[in-house]
């Protein structure tokens, strides 16, 4: 056998021994803005994910860039094809002025992770 037919062969026993089986992690719409708000308000925002891939999508954890951020998921596994809501929790009352933050959700996609982004203006009451 010569060398290209042994590289072909190695490359396709690859992608046969990686499976087409995958999970993949789709936001639609990542990115929000909430607008003009007061200071002490609370904003809440739904950012929907999609499993796309063909295996179960878990989400393992969803780290936040402050005190002032929470989120609230389900942890159940989202089946191929299902959509999960993940709410993003802003409270700013401690804040003001500009913001603009990311939340990272980690999960079993191997493009973990993903970023949420939100931003808008607070005003100093």
């Amino acid at each position: 056998m010569d060398l290209k037919k042994i590289i072909l062969t190695i490359l396709l026993f690859g992608s046969v021994i990686g499976g087409s089986a995958q999970v993949k992690l789709e936001i639609k719409d990542s990115k929000k803005s909430f607008g003009f708000v007061k200071k002490g308000e609370v904003v809440k925002l739904n950012y929907e994910i999609q499993n796309a891939g063909t295996e179960p999508l878990i989400i393992n954890n969803i780290e936040v860039s402050c005190s002032c951020t929470s989120v609230e998921y389900d942890k159940k596994p989202v089946l191929p094809g299902q959509n999960t809501i993940v709410t993003v929790i802003f409270d700013t009352k401690t804040v003001y002025d500009r913001q603009d933050r990311v939340v990272l959700v980690h999960s079993n996609d191997k493009k973990s992770p993903h970023k949420l982004r939100y931003k808008g203006i607070v005003l100093n009451k």
